[in-house]
């Protein structure tokens, strides 16, 4: 099968969206088929044959976002030499919309998977907010009722979906993680690597350092807890619009000296962070799945999260990790908990690993992907 996959958001921009495409990718190409990437223009982006780029100007609010220009004829006639039989847009906005023009004009299938809770990102448009969500929820609404078939990484977001009238097929599918790469590891190898004491209880954040991740209440939380758990360290690996913004915070906090932020690193050398850490901390209430939750379930770390659409799909309640309510002490109260008892976070860290291997192997997501893709591709 020739297929095309369309986003606004890839390498080298790195967040849960280019993550999950690029599995995607890797895991089509391993099954033979042929699979073109169709992105926008970035700087530092690699030159690759198998992905086309749409001129593109910075986001004006993101500059590290690259807005592609959806009328390019040059691209166009790239992509119409293709000869694709599927078009799977990952975005309902710019590219998107190129996918389901290109894939209408070729009388071929048009698949769309519903990453984003796009109202959850209305601060990133400098318009009214109010505006700005019932545009993006009319508009992704409308995306994904045109599509020939809809892939939700949430039960979620199909049943958001389901109640706005969608009648376009929903499936399910979560995106999957390399259970082979991310596993369980030597934690004292690990901490050495890093730089981290090992007799540090060390709190782990991984992810975009941008206002929807709630990051603050991970501040707040952690202050909480080291109050109570001296050697308790926390670890926050990304980068994004708030940094600068959440290392000044940080150094005017009790346990700034306890507090270290780590760049953003290549997705493939994440397991060490992960491998290192007793906990993962997750703040954020804007999810569809929480890509770093399963990654943090594959490497055997319990998680405390707050409870959230998607959230709650992944970490399992008193069984892999720990729901709380969105507030910094009762964050604080069940990682401390957790902390203070090794053997509970031992028994919750290997059965992390059985659900992750269970439920989020991408070889698994890559077979039910192109289950789906074959009945699009019937029913068209």
């Amino acid at each position: 099968m020739r297929i095309g996959l369309f986003t606004n958001n890839y390498l080298p921009f790195c967040g849960g969206v280019s993550i999950s495409l690029e599995t995607l990718r890797r895991g089509l190409m391993a099954r033979g088929h042929e699979v073109w990437v169709i992105a926008p223009d970035a700087r530092q982006a690699v030159p690759d044959p198998a992905v086309i780029r749409y001129p593109s100007i910075p986001a004006a609010t993101y500059p590290e976002f690259a807005l592609p220009l959806p009328l390019a004829p040059r691209a166009a006639r790239r992509v119409r030499a293709l000869g694709l039989d599927l078009y799977h847009a990952h975005h309902p906005f710019l590219l998107g919309l190129v996918a389901r023009r290109l894939a209408r004009r070729a009388g071929r299938p048009l698949v769309f998977t519903y990453h984003t809770r796009y109202e959850k990102y209305a601060h990133y448009v400098p318009l009214q907010r109010r505006l700005v969500e019932a545009t993006a929820i009319r508009l992704s609404t409308a995306f994904a009722a045109s599509a020939d078939a809809v892939i939700a990484p949430s039960h979620a977001v199909r049943q958001t979906l389901a109640g706005r009238g969608v009648a376009a097929p929903v499936e399910v599918i979560p995106t999957g993680v390399d259970v082979a790469l991310f596993e369980p590891g030597d934690a004292g190898a690990a901490r050495r690597a890093l730089g981290f004491p090992l007799g540090d209880l060390l709190l782990l954040y991984v992810g975009r350092l941008d206002r929807e991740k709630s990051i603050e209440r991970i501040l707040a939380a952690f202050t909480q807890i080291q109050a109570i758990l001296p050697q308790a360290r926390l670890a926050l690996v990304g980068h994004g619009t708030e940094a600068a913004r959440l290392q000044a915070l940080a150094r005017t906090l009790p346990p700034a000296g306890r507090i270290v932020f780590l760049p953003a690193r290549p997705h493939a050398t994440l397991p060490v962070c992960y491998q290192a850490a007793d906990v993962f901390l997750f703040a954020s209430e804007t999810e569809t799945q929480g890509l770093v939750l399963a990654e943090a379930a594959a490497c055997g770390v319990p998680v405390v999260s707050v409870t959230g659409p998607g959230c709650d799909e992944v970490v399992r309640d008193g069984e892999t990790g720990v729901l709380t309510k969105p507030e910094p002490a009762a964050l604080a109260e069940a990682a401390i908990t957790l902390l203070l008892d090794g053997e509970r976070r031992r028994r919750m860290g290997v059965r992390a690993r059985e659900v992750a291997v269970r439920d989020f192997d991408a070889a698994i997501q890559i077979d039910r992907t192109l289950a789906l893709y074959d009945r699009a591709c019937r029913r068209s």
